[in-house]
């Protein structure tokens, strides 16, 4: 019973944390506080940078005789709450959000002093700009929030596996550490859930009214409320560390389950337990045993290459589903849940029953790693579902045909279309050259003409209403048609347009296929692992390739992908400080260009998996018939060593 209350508080709660909340607020942190992708990707990275490298010092202070677990297991979820106490501090350290900078943002053409556009020149008039703060120092606060993460979490899967097997049955122990990697599953859905129901709160909401403001969760501007679930999270780390600071060292009835384990030990492989802590020079001739396997070093490029394309996409899917189908941060969050939480459990656990179903030896799981891994590269295709760009005056389209009475007759531009494509970045124009207006001033609306303008003022809008939203009238870069009503339609509102496209539902369906074969070959590739080396090399095998997928995959994906994301970038965003005009987080990305990166990061990784197992299949050379045997009646003996790696390795 105590062994079933520990995985069932523990697991969730980290995996809430690191896979549910932090993925779902990375497009509202780079909002709220100007970040880059490729900043919010070292973030990302965070957690395995600092799991990694407490791995060591975690399993040795843990391993020795009389150390006690649980306390250690109790200090790294206190951790891990202070970690996320700490990701939620830039909130309450940096002055409240303003959506925006003035309280009209309108047209003021009627003013014989605003002729011009401002700018973080000295000469502009108002002074509410020079007020914007750098928030870019932020991102060290939160990459320092993901190491307390990481190494706070790092016992949970060395010392809280090794806890639950020492304190149950063999016959029960594959069965509690079931568990224990189900609630690793049920984590992620739920912080995805109710870290998108939560940016439904507007993130000032102890002090403002949003309703007052006229902004909605539909609007551009709207910062949801990402820092309650990590303050909560904070809480309630503490508060379940207290129960697991009562667990003992070792449960009743726990040593007469070792003594059986171990006299099990004995009798397979006829060795004197003590010699096999005498071993440590022969470490480097293990090391060199292994590099000289073949098939064990592709097995662990293809985890490499495979933990590479899953750790960027965990931390960068939801901010392609966001800007490709121009669906809401919510909306984005719920769908990730929908497509990860089943295809990836489900996907794991398929791959390990089909494995005891069919009987497969260590060839036949190598192949079937490397068809399901062929599968998922055809289907990387649903990246290439591009919607186009949304229409963006100034940016993606040009203003649409307005007459502005000037001096010397009347000026007009003409639109080239309904397809938009990245023009350049020219927000000026004949319709708002008398209107003063600023880009440090975001403020996007959409107009009647279903085009997106940076703010009222650009869209040349001179009157502004309040009610639930933000309505305009009297726009002058906004095209009407003859049939156009203001009383019925308002010219303008604070509200993003609409996308024609089609697409997410074909989008959704595909990747949640990729996903699903994606993870049908994890566990089957941790299998042929365990099966192409020595039994006594098994757990060293394991912690090599645990190292190697760390550094040539989850550690440096995130930084790769947001690289590649800000690259895609067409507007990004201006601040204005004491050191002059910088650049903050990107407004607009360019829809094609981000659906190619995707679909090349996805295929360029499956096909190297493909080509990895492959080459783990050709190299690899079964041993006789009677080797076989004992292998197999080893496996049925280790059966919940191999699930206690398994749930390792899934962290």
């Amino acid at each position: 019973m105590r062994a079933r209350l520990y995985e069932h508080i523990i697991t969730p709660r980290q995996r809430l944390i690191v896979n549910g909340f932090i993925n779902v607020v990375i497009t509202t942190i780079e909002r709220r506080f100007g970040l880059r992708s490729r900043q919010t990707g070292l973030v990302a990275s965070g957690y395995d940078i600092a799991s990694f490298v407490c791995l060591v010092p975690v399993t040795y202070f843990g391993g020795r005789v009389g150390a006690s677990k649980p306390k250690i297991v109790a200090w790294g979820v206190i951790l891990m709450g202070i970690g996320s106490l700490t990701f939620a501090l830039p909130h309450f350290l940096v002055s409240s959000y303003r959506a925006t900078m003035s309280e009209s943002n309108v047209c003021q053409s009627g003013d014989a002093n605003v002729t011009t556009y401002e700018s973080c020149s000295h000469n502009s008039h108002s002074d509410s700009f020079a007020e914007q703060e750098n928030l870019s120092w932020t991102v060290w606060l939160f990459f320092l929030a993901q190491l307390l993460h990481g190494a706070g979490a790092s016992p949970l899967f060395t010392l809280g596996v090794t806890y639950i097997d020492e304190n149950v049955s063999k016959k029960m122990s594959s069965v509690y550490l079931g568990i224990y990697y189900t609630m690793a599953i049920i984590g992620p859905a739920v912080g995805y859930v109710l870290g998108g129901q939560l940016l439904l709160i507007y993130t000032e909401f102890m002090t403002v009214d949003a309703s007052e403001l006229g902004f909605t969760s539909s609007s551009k501007v709207w910062i949801g409320a990402w820092w309650i679930g990590f303050v909560f999270a904070a809480v309630a780390c503490i508060l379940l560390s207290i129960p697991i600071f009562g667990y003992p060292p070792s449960l009743p009835g726990a040593e007469q389950l070792q003594q059986q384990k171990v006299s099990e030990a004995y009798n397979a492989d006829g060795k004197n337990t003590e010699q096999s802590f005498t071993k440590i020079k022969e470490l480097p001739y293990a090391l060199i045993s292994l590099l000289k396997n073949p098939t064990f070093s592709f097995l662990n490029l293809a985890g490499a290459t495979e933990g590479l394309v899953i750790a960027g996409f965990a931390a960068f899917l939801p901010k392609q589903i966001e800007n490709q189908f121009s669906i809401s941060p919510v909306w984005s969050a719920l769908l990730m849940g929908l497509i990860t939480v089943p295809a990836g459990g489900g996907g794991t656990f398929l791959g390990g029953y089909l494995i005891k179903k069919w009987n497969l030896n260590c060839a036949q799981i190598i192949k079937m790693c490397l068809i399901m891994t062929l599968i998922s590269a055809c289907f990387t295709s649903c990246f290439l579902l591009s919607c186009p760009n949304l229409g963006f005056a100034g940016v993606t389209a040009k203003y649409q045909a307005t007459k502005l009475k000037t001096g010397i007759g009347e000026l007009t531009n003409q639109t080239d279309g309904i397809e938009f494509s990245y023009l350049g970045t020219e927000l000026k124009s004949a319709c708002n050259m008398e209107c003063g207006c600023s880009k440090l001033n975001y403020e996007p609306i959409c107009g009647a003409d279903g085009i997106l303008y940076y703010s009222p003022c650009f869209a040349g809008c001179q009157a502004e209403y309040m009610s639930n939203i933000k309505t305009y009238s009297n726009c002058s870069c906004i095209e009407k048609t003859t049939s156009f009503n203001a009383n019925l339609v308002p010219e303008a509102t604070n509200t993003m347009c609409e996308s024609t496209c089609q697409y997410l539902p074909y989008f959704v369906g595909l990747c949640f296929v990729l996903m699903l074969f994606t993870f049908l070959s994890t566990m089957p590739a941790l299998s042929a692992t365990l099966r192409c080396v020595h039994d006594d090399q098994r757990s060293f095998a394991l912690g090599i390739q645990w190292i190697k997928v760390r550094l040539l995959g989850t550690i440096p994906a995130p930084m790769i992908f947001g690289t590649l994301i800000d690259d895609t970038c067409i507007l990004w965003q201006e601040t204005c400080d004491q050191e002059g005009v910088g650049v903050g987080a990107c407004l607009i990305y360019d829809n094609n260009n981000m659906s190619r990166y995707m679909w090349l990061l996805a295929l360029v990784g499956k096909t190297l998996s493909v080509t990895f197992f492959f080459g783990a299949l050709w190299f690899y050379i079964p041993p006789k018939q009677s080797t076989i045997n004992g292998e197999n009646a080893q496996a049925v003996n280790n059966s919940a060593d191999i699930t206690t790696v398994a749930t390792v390795e899934a962290e």
